[in-house]
This record gives C-alpha cells, sequence and structure tokens, in this order.
C-alpha cells in the first residue's frame, strides 16, 4: 500500500535481462530467483517484464548485456522462448535457470548457456502447462509450486 515510501535498493552490476513465464510474475518464485540471480552473476541491475505488465519487452532484450532464461520443470514457455531467440540472435550471454519441484522442496538449477534436455513449447503446449497449474486439482500444487501471491516473502 505505502511501496512509494519504500527505500529503492541501489541498482549495480551489468543489466540482466529476466526471461520469465508469465505465471510466476510476483510471486514468491520470481524473488526467489532475482535473489539467485543476484547471488550468481553479482547484479541486480534486471530488466524484468514483471514490471511492465504483459506489455511487450522483447525489445529491452538490446539494452542487456546478459539474458537469463527461467524454466519451469524443465519447459521454456512460449514467451521464453521467443526471447531466447531473440537474446541469440543479438548475441547476448545466456544463461538458465530452471525451476523444479520434488515434494514439497522448489530447486533452482543455474547453468551456463542452454541445456539440451529443455523443453522447448510451442504457444499451445504453454497454454495446456497454464492450464494443467490452474487446473482445481492442482491448485495446492500451484501454492506450494509459485508461492501465494498475498504472503510475504
Amino acid at each position: 500500500m505505502l511501496g512509494f515510501l519504500r527505500k529503492k535498493k541501489k541498482k549495480y552490476g551489468v543489466p540482466i535481462y529476466i526471461g520469465e513465464p508469465t505465471i510466476i510474475y510476483h510471486t514468491q518464485t520470481e524473488r526467489a530467483i532475482l535473489k539467485i540471480i543476484e547471488e550468481r552473476l553479482n547484479s541486480n541491475n534486471f530488466i524484468l517484464p514483471s514490471e511492465y505488465g504483459l506489455k511487450p519487452t522483447l525489445h529491452m532484450i538490446r539494452d542487456a548485456e546478459v539474458f537469463v532464461a527461467i524454466g519451469i520443470v524443465g519447459k521454456f514457455t512460449s514467451l521464453v522462448v521467443r526471447e531466447i531467440k531473440t537474446a541469440q540472435e543479438l548475441k547476448k550471454k545466456i544463461y538458465t535457470l530452471n525451476v523444479a519441484r520434488k515434494g514439497n522442496e522448489i530447486y533452482y538449477d543455474f547453468f551456463e548457456g542452454i541445456p539440451e534436455d529443455m523443453e522447448w513449447l510451442s504457444e499451445e503446449e504453454t497454454n495446456q502447462l497454464y492450464e494443467d497449474f490452474r487446473g482445481e486439482e492442482f491448485s495446492g500444487f500451484m501454492k506450494i509450486f509459485l508461492g501465494d501471491r498475498r504472503r510475504q516473502w
């Protein structure tokens, strides 16, 4: 509510574009990912699509030195796939952060480059993945995996 009163954290390091699926926008998972990237790449100078809502941000990849692709359970959503292709065309340094769940534990695997075993989803496959996450039988899973948006970190 009084977010404008919060002291802004000073940015440091190289500009990093975070290619993330929309399903993790403004979740605990997103906050954990940012912390991991900051620790691994010694930068908090993020270009974060979630800050722009659903507006296109592909053109902002040009402003970054590093691109980090976020995968969910070994899959890149169609949006992230488009962003990866743009980053490759622009010859950006690319890293991958894969988020996976085993039981009640969430694992974050950080790689330089793009692992060969990551699955690149089409738009239809991405929609199906999102439907599965949003389905009633997965509602508890989704809160554990992605975090409740209302809870504090």
